[in-house]
């Protein structure tokens, strides 16, 4: 298939939204509040889909104060879409009808892709899938519960390689009324270790043609995502760890998808400085406090500098800035004319893999048996 091709390929659908390009913004905990959607979305000139942080059905349903400042949405953000976690169908299926009947956005997705251990001790995320019945009752209640709003999942092909689940809870989600389903593809074991296992996607989408099935995995770029359809067949991607530090990879994505792939951003180091400080300015409006949006924004720091020529001294400096003024001198010492680096196209964020996944007692000695899950698994915070 030709690059062009992929720009006459059917429209990506979820429910009653069209997402053109098909192209996702992963929900990361911490990292996609509404600033930095607001910059993924700029840079892609409000083409594509994104999705806030998780959010623990129980912390909203309990109206957590922090919970229900992580669902607010800029006026400007259509579809809203939020990410779910839960583990018990009844708290899941009360926060669905919260918001859908007081409207707080237009698309729900469910989180079965999580591999932390707060989440998966507690046979939450990446864990949950393996219980077929707990999956298809969270879907069942979620489902329903929705009325027109459209509900999609995510997931990883299974716990690990003795344990996978990516087809079984593929057709559980068609027979439940799923709309859409993200594969990341790797195991919760490998965590974002290894390669993602693009030939799972392909074999998700053969088993599934009812729906759309969209990719996850190792794209850390617009060419990665090209591929990833063509090799695959799936109907869209869903970015994470290479929009870190990179918010303009959206910029690449539309244009790639809209057959414009020379259009490829490189900013030097003085326009990856302007992002840096007007990420963090979002960051305090959002918080309404400048400092604490400074010290959030801290993490960010290494990923927008990956690959420029600054010191360990001064990466330090960066990263213990505490107020706009001191992070903008600090940038300002740099040599701003740098071109963008070699390399900093490729991965970035966690690689850690071949981690033990950390369940429930006993929770592998049958798939069928759900006792003991219910409404004391549910977290009750939301967001990294």
């Amino acid at each position: 298939m030709s690059t062009t091709a992929l720009t006459d390929t059917t429209p990506l659908r979820i429910g009653p939204h069209t997402v053109r390009p098909p192209v996702v913004l992963a929900p990361m905990a911490g990292i996609t509040n509404a600033p930095f959607r607001t910059l993924c979305r700029e840079f892609s000139g409000g083409k594509g889909l994104f999705v806030s942080e998780m959010i623990t059905t129980r912390a909203l349903v309990e109206r957590n104060e922090k919970t229900m400042q992580l669902i607010h949405f800029d006026e400007s953000e259509k579809p809203r879409s939020i990410q779910l976690y839960g583990v018990d169908p009844a708290t899941v299926g009360k926060a669905v009808r919260m918001i859908a009947e007081e409207g707080l956005a237009d698309h729900i997705d469910l989180n079965f892709g999580c591999p932390v251990p707060k989440v998966t001790r507690k046979g939450g995320g990446s864990a949950l899938p393996f219980k077929r019945p707990l999956l298809r009752a969270i879907l069942r209640e979620a489902v329903s519960g929705a009325g027109d709003l459209p509900v999609t999942m995510k997931m990883r092909k299974g716990i690990d390689d003795d344990h996978l689940t990516y087809l079984d809870a593929g057709r559980i989600a068609v027979e439940e009324g799923v709309t859409a389903i993200a594969l990341h593809g790797r195991t919760a074991s490998q965590h974002y270790g290894g390669t993602a296992d693009w030939d799972a996607i392909a074999r998700l989408k053969e088993h599934v043609p009812e729906i759309p099935v969209l990719g996850n995995g190792d794209i850390w770029s617009a060419a990665d995502a090209l591929r990833m359809v063509r090799e695959t067949g799936c109907d869209g991607v869903v970015v994470g760890r290479g929009c870190l530090g990179r918010p303009w990879l959206f910029a690449d994505l539309v244009a790639a998808f809209e057959g414009r792939t020379e259009d490829v951003a490189r900013p030097q180091l003085r326009e990856v400085a302007d992002v840096m400080v007007r990420h963090a300015t979002l960051l305090g409006e959002w918080i309404g406090d400048e400092s604490r949006g400074v010290i959030d924004f801290r993490k960010h720091v290494a990923w927008y500098l990956k690959g420029f020529s600054v010191g360990s001294e001064m990466r330090k400096r960066l990263a213990i800035t505490s107020s706009l003024s001191e992070l903008r001198a600090g940038l300002d010492e740099l040599d701003l004319d740098q071109p963008w680096p070699a390399g900093a196209d490729g991965p970035r964020g966690r690689t850690s893999g071949n981690n033990r996944v950390v369940l429930p007692d006993g929770w592998l000695k049958d798939p069928y048996d759900c006792a003991g899950v219910g409404e004391d698994a549910e977290l009750d915070t939301s967001g990294g």
